[in-house]
C-alpha cells in the first residue's frame, strides 16, 4: 500500500497499517523538503509504480483531501482499520477511509469515501456519513445521525440521535449538537449555535 501525504496524518496511517500487517511500499509528498516519514523515504514524483499500487490519501484537511482525490489517477485502497477499533460487521466503510485506534462504528452505519474516523471516536447505529467527513478524537455521534460530505466534527463534540448535519459544515471542539445544522455552517458551544457560514 502507498501513502499520499507525508505529514502527521501519514504517520498515524503508517501505525494503522503496521497494526494490521500491511506493508507500506511508497510515500509521496510534493514538499521536497520532506525526505523521511517515520524512517520511510518519501518520493516527490508520482511514477507508474506508485500509481499502479493501492493508495491511501493521508491529508487531514477535508477540502485538500477531496481536491487530491479528484485529480489522483492511481488506485485508491480499501478502508484501513486499526486493529484496536471496534467495527460492526453490519456496517459499511468505503474506499480510502481510515479508522484510527479505539474508534467504534456500530451496526448499520455507512461511512463514505476518504473519511477519517479519528482516535476513540464513536459512531452509533444507523448513521450515514458522506464522503470526506472527519470525526475528530473522542467525538460521540449517536444513532440515526446523517452527516453530509466534507463536514468536520471537532474533538470531543457530541451529536444527539436523529440529527442531520449539512455538507462542509464545521462543528467546534466540545460542541453539543441538539438541532440540525445547515450546509457550510460553523457551530460552537453547548448547546451548539451557528456563528458563521463558510464560503
Amino acid at each position: 500500500m502507498n501513502i499520499y501525504g507525508a505529514s502527521g496524518h501519514g504517520k498515524v496511517i503508517i501505525d494503522i497499517a503496521e497494526s494490521i500487517n500491511i506493508p507500506i511500499e511508497q510515500i509521496f509528498d510534493d514538499n521536497k523538503n520532506v525526505s523521511l516519514l517515520n524512517g520511510t523515504p518519501v518520493i516527490h514524483d508520482l511514477d507508474e509504480i506508485f500509481l499502479d499500487s493501492e493508495t491511501i490519501i493521508a491529508i487531514g484537511n477535508n477540502r485538500i483531501r477531496k481536491k487530491v482525490a479528484d485529480s489522483f489517477t492511481g488506485r485508491i485502497a480499501d478502508a484501513i482499520i486499526h486493529n484496536s477499533a471496534i467495527i460492526s460487521p453490519r456496517s459499511s466503510i468505503n474506499k480510502g477511509s481510515v479508522i484510527m485506534p479505539s474508534a467504534c462504528v456500530n451496526s448499520s452505519t455507512v461511512i463514505g469515501k476518504h473519511c477519517i474516523i479519528n482516535t476513540a471516536s464513536t459512531i452509533d447505529h444507523d448513521c450515514e456519513l458522506g464522503d470526506y467527513v472527519h470525526i475528530s478524537p473522542n467525538a460521540a455521534i449517536a444513532g440515526n445521525v446523517i452527516i453530509k460530505e466534507g463536514t468536520h466534527i471537532g474533538i470531543g463534540a457530541v451529536v444527539i440521535p436523529g440529527i442531520k448535519i449539512g455538507k462542509w459544515a464545521t462543528v467546534g471542539a466540545g460542541a453539543v449538537i441538539i438541532n440540525d445544522i445547515p450546509d457550510y455552517a460553523v457551530v460552537v458551544g453547548n448547546p451548539g449555535k451557528v456563528i458563521k457560514y463558510l464560503n
